[in-house]
């Protein structure tokens, strides 16, 4: 029963289907017409499906939708390469080709059908309406919320760092756009400019291989409007030449490379691509250097140009379909580059690892999996349960990691929404792993301060406040009218267990201190207390959801080391075994149903 509730029989009738054909083959092709078989062989083999493809390309490159855009900043494309020097501990440097595309970060629309930006109109054929390098906005920042726009989003970004969007009316955003929806994106570059179109400010995007992110927002130590000569008057009071580089250092919080720790700090020059006055057309050139926390250089990695910027505005069909074939396979193949680099640093320069880090409160987490997006949504409704039944005058503001769309939302407890003075509590949810952890525990206090102060998946404003909603409290017994409830949170009674504490060396070379604390075995504790809530307040599609879940997690805990993906590999085994002999036991039957016919045929 339990794996019934886990899965849905989709896969099982596909597999049954699949081996049942498999099985049957010959049987199959007796009852279908041998000259229509040929065709189709002979058109697969006559090239009509490559000419088709042609036909395609040629379409979308020739035909898609053009938007001109007529303000500060052109729409290009910078043929470039990226180089990394490393130079300590051990010496190791590579370089290959890379392709960013440069936006205007207020225009929407297709250039020359090969840039796009934000277009979607839902259609059948709304690909034709795209370029093949796209830019997502959904993809920037934080994640999701797409509605926005650039614009929308970064002038919300800007706001959270307490700055003004009206100081930046101008923005140019350089980056590696999506080729036929893929794209893995090391670090994105947001040029600000102020209303006299000179660079003022950056904003630096940087992605880990993990899925995380950090955003670095970036202001000029040299400031031409807070310098005062010795006449009296600032530097752009007397008209100074605009910057045209971008020159900072900040310290590093954000785990990016499994071969250097989280300390040190980075020192970046970039040129301003646009410059003069945001007519210009490149080239980009940034520089980022990363030191230790001892001061030594560790890294060197630049970007350069390799040929000139390219307008697809101006380029003819023959120019597209060549830029196509030359650059086509640049962004698949960045991942795998780094890996081997990797590669190449461990088993050959002997470079230590450092395991990655729960990410910091100014970071965002990954993506969440299937199983986090499921929980989040009832953790939410749980959290703003337990906020609203307190007695306490309370707002706590929930922010949510890793989940589509995801925006944070405001909780008051009862107290506060009668009018009395609320005490302010923000909770931020650092990694999407704090969901799948969380229902392991059986009581919320507890939960909340392990998380919390050892394993760092979550961040609260005011770790004093939380008793004041998550109390310790007797647990629920387990009562429910339903006797497959009862059966299914029985069994998820039975299979909690503390998860273990997020314990790692620190490098590769480095070992644990003592032997790991085993995880506390709570299987005689009545069910948590968010087991209780869902039991009395959700509906049966929400049970449902949530027992499959949290089921499915103590099941690979179990028997499948934790890897959900290796629980869905023994499923698809046995699925298969069981579909196999299934598919037998019906394929002798159609045998003996078809003799049958014909022997009644023959008579």
């Amino acid at each position: 029963m339990g794996y019934w509730t886990v899965y849905d029989g989709d896969v099982d009738v596909f597999v049954l289907a699949a081996l049942s054909v498999f099985r049957q083959w010959d049987l199959l092709v007796e009852h279908i017409d041998a000259t229509l078989l040929e065709k189709l062989a002979r058109l697969a083999g006559s090239g009509s499906l490559a000419l088709v493809l042609a036909i395609m390309i040629v379409q979308r490159v020739a035909m898609a939708r053009e938007k001109r855009w007529d303000g500060p900043g052109k729409i290009l494309l910078f043929p470039s390469r990226t180089t990394h020097s490393r130079i300590f501990p051990k010496k190791h440097s590579f370089s290959y080709s890379y392709l960013v595309v440069g936006v205007p970060v207020n225009w929407e629309g297709t250039a020359g059908g090969i840039v796009s930006v934000g277009t979607n109109n839902g259609g059948l054929f709304s690909w034709l309406s795209k370029g093949w390098y796209t830019i997502d906005p959904g993809d920037y920042l934080d994640r999701g919320r797409a509605e926005l726009g650039l614009r929308g989003k970064l002038d919300a970004y800007l706001q959270d760092q307490g700055a003004d969007p009206a100081s930046y009316p101008h923005a140019y955003l350089v980056t590696a756009a999506r080729f036929l929806g893929y794209h893995f994106n090391p670090v994105s570059f947001w040029y600000l400019y102020d209303a006299d179109k000179a660079l003022a400010a950056m904003v630096l995007e940087v992605n880990n291989t993990f899925g995380e992110r950090r955003m670095y927002f970036l202001t000029p130590d040299d400031d031409p409007s807070k310098q005062i000569t010795s006449d009296g008057l600032s530097a752009k009071e007397r008209q100074t030449p605009p910057r045209t580089t971008m020159k900072q250092s900040w310290p590093k919080d954000f785990h990016v490379s499994p071969f250097n720790s989280r300390k040190g700090g980075y020192s970046l020059v970039a040129s301003d691509p646009l410059s003069p006055g945001m007519q210009g057309r490149g080239p980009v050139v940034n520089t980022i250097n990363l030191v230790s926390s001892k001061g030594h250089g560790k890294l060197v990695a630049r970007l350069v140009p390799e040929g000139s910027a390219i307008d697809p505005d101006a380029m003819s069909l023959f120019d597209k379909l060549k830029f196509l074939a030359s650059w086509w396979w640049v962004g698949f193949l960045t991942f795998p580059r780094i890996v081997k680099e990797a590669g190449v640093l461990f088993f050959r320069r002997k470079l230590h690892v450092w395991f990655r880090p729960e990410p910091l409160k100014q970071s965002i987490g990954r993506q969440a999996d299937s199983t986090e997006r499921r929980l989040e949504p009832l953790f939410r409704k749980y959290l703003q349960h337990l906020v609203v039944q307190s007695t306490t005058p309370l707002a706590v503001k929930y922010i949510p990691s890793g989940v589509p769309d995801g925006t944070s939302e405001l909780m008051l407890s009862s107290a506060a929404k009668d009018g009395a003075p609320a005490e302010e509590v923000e909770f931020k949810v650092l990694t999407p792993v704090f969901y799948s952890r969380f229902v392991h525990y059986a009581h919320d206090l507890e939960a909340f301060s392990c998380e919390l102060q050892e394993n760092c998946t979550i961040w609260v404003s005011r770790p004093d406040l939380l008793p004041k909603f998550a109390l310790r409290k007797p647990l629920p017994v387990l009562a429910t009218s339903s006797y497959v409830d009862f059966a299914y949170f029985k069994l998820i009674q039975k299979l909690r267990t503390r998860p273990e504490r997020i314990e790692r060396p620190l490098t590769s070379s480095a070992s644990l201190a003592g032997k790991p604390v085993p995880a506390d075995d709570i299987r005689g504790f009545r069910i948590s207390p968010m087991d209780g809530y869902v039991l009395a307040h959700e509906t049966g599609p929400a049970k449902a959801v949530y027992r499959s879940s949290v089921l499915k997690l103590f099941l690979a805990d179990k028997i499948a080391l934790g890897l959900i993906p290796l629980l869905d590999t023994q499923r698809l085994i046995l699925q298969t075994w069981f579909a196999w002999h299934l598919s037998t036991a019906l394929g002798r039957v159609l045998a003996a149903l078809t003799l049958a016919l014909r022997k009644q045929v023959v008579g």
